[in-house]
């Protein structure tokens, strides 16, 4: 599975347990925080919670330039484990 697959089938995917505003990490090192977010083939259409610098208050992206995820909200075990992840989570 390509980077680019995995990443568009997390987003395509996206558990319903988990509101859908986060940070994404792009390979251009850009943090891209996001209250809300579209799919349309190989692009991310990304709502910002503010405008950037520009006034830009929507991103579009490749799959492809997607680094990582950060989730903001706090979450509990089962959340990921619906999601498909298997483990253990530190206890509080």
């Amino acid at each position: 599975m390509t980077t680019n697959s995995v990443w568009k089938s997390v987003f395509n995917d996206w558990p319903t347990g988990i509101s859908k505003r986060g940070i994404v990490v792009t390979s251009f090192n850009e943090a891209i925080p996001f209250k809300g977010f579209m799919i349309k083939e190989d692009l991310l259409l990304l709502e910002r919670n503010n405008p950037d610098s520009l006034g830009a208050r929507f991103v579009l992206l490749d799959f492809n330039v997607i680094n990582c995820v950060k989730l903001t909200d706090p979450l509990k075990e089962p959340v990921f484990a619906a999601a498909g992840f298997v483990g253990k989570l530190a206890k509080e």
